[in-house]
């Protein structure tokens, strides 16, 4: 397992939180988040499994569980007793699952923050993860890597960063992962759907919900429907950023989680 402790640079006694990324599943997705929170948090990064190219194939049976239990087993590892938690896509649903994990043990989710999820999957996300699969078995993996910035990012920002986006790209490409196991997390981000048992671990937790106006992948209001099917939380809508907001966005995306977690945990302004 890959994963990485960023300490806190203000305060040794600081609350853990932790960063679990989308489909891409690398702890590198947060670069962007790291020095704004660490000046309240120790920061936990980590890679999911089965995401480098020399990963191990994911069993057939693979679903949202196996990866909140790989990062459960971090947790105890470190002896992290409470934490906050932010989840990008299916990294929320990390969250959601971990917490249902934890519901009757002495560890505690505090808070979980989703950025551009949802409570079960819109027909338009199903399309697109549709023309992604396609494009990945008939054209392969360069094919899918080249398209998939048309999903994450804003037309501007692509305009813009292409030299950068193109970069990233290479990167991406030389370190792809085995196909069967894009395709696999796929169809676990496609499966998964927020149940009374989620609703009833979180129940005690802080929510924020934040979703992007022009999120081409996810549909804006995906995040209302998550809040409605929770039954609590602080819903966020931001006019720019697109999927990737994290990238495309940080300053924005970071003041606005960093203010809710200011205003429901006091301890973090000290």
């Amino acid at each position: 397992m890959n994963y990485k402790i960023h300490l806190c640079t203000e305060n040794s006694a600081a609350d853990f939180l932790i960063f679990s990324s989308g489909l891409g599943g690398h702890g590198s997705f947060w670069r962007p988040q790291i020095d704004a929170f660490t000046r309240y948090f120790h920061i936990l990064t980590y890679d999911q499994e089965g995401c480098h190219a020399d990963s191990a194939i994911l069993p057939d049976d693979y679903n949202i569980i196996h990866l909140a239990q790989q990062l459960l087993q971090i947790i105890r590892q470190e002896k992290i007793r409470h934490f906050h938690f932010v989840g990008h896509a299916i990294g929320s649903f990390i969250g959601a699952e971990l917490a249902l994990l934890l519901n009757s043990s002495e560890l505690r989710v505090l808070s979980l923050t989703c950025i551009n999820c949802w409570d079960e999957l819109d027909p338009h996300t199903q399309k697109c993860f549709e023309a992604r699969t396609l494009l990945l078995k008939s054209a392969g993996s360069d094919a899918y890597v080249r398209a998939q910035g048309l999903f994450l990012y804003p037309p501007s920002w692509i305009s813009k960063h292409h030299q950068h986006l193109k970069t990233l790209e290479d990167i991406q490409l030389a370190d792809f992962p085995p196909p069967q196991n894009v395709l696999k997390r796929i169809q676990v981000a496609q499966q998964f759907k927020i149940n009374e048992q989620h609703i009833q671990a979180l129940q005690h937790s802080q929510l924020h919900l934040i979703a992007n106006q022009d999120d081409f992948l996810v549909p804006v209001h995906k995040s209302s429907d998550l809040k409605q099917r929770l039954g609590h939380g602080c819903l966020s809508i931001l006019a720019t950023g697109a999927h990737a907001s994290t990238q495309t966005e940080p300053e924005l995306l970071n003041k606005t989680m960093l203010e809710f977690l200011h205003k429901h945990f006091l301890q973090v302004t000290s």
